[in-house]
């Protein structure tokens, strides 16, 4: 199993920035890739930025050129700084780890969220 633990929210103001991280621990070698998610009240979750396996980056276009994912391999744990912050950036991020669970066969893994509140 993989374990994921989020961290780095809190309490920021408009055009701020904020570090998220997110340490995995368990059985981090069959991770594929990581990726952050966001869930804002009354919204569905949605792709913030993923990382995988191979260094292949994907950003959603509502973040490009102001969040940047990052990780380090040593500490198993992968980043996500967020310059120029919005007020539509308060959401809730949640970090996800897919993992190789057999040939051919993935699972998601969880980790509990950090509260990132954006105000003017």
């Amino acid at each position: 199993q993989v374990q994921l633990v989020e961290s780095g929210g809190g309490l920021v103001q408009v055009g701020g920035s904020l570090r998220l991280s997110c340490a995995a621990s368990g059985t981090t070698g069959r991770i594929n890739a990581i990726g952050w998610y966001r869930q804002a009240p009354g919204q569905r979750r949605e792709l913030v930025a993923e990382i995988s396996k191979g260094g292949q980056i994907t950003y959603a276009d509502s973040v490009k050129a102001r969040f940047t994912i990052s990780r380090d391999n040593t500490k198993n744990t992968v980043y996500l700084q967020m310059n120029s912050l919005k007020p539509e950036d308060t959401a809730v991020y949640y970090c996800n780890a897919q993992a190789q669970i057999a040939q051919g066969y993935e699972y998601g893994y969880w980790g509990q969220g950090t509260q990132v509140t954006v105000s003017s």
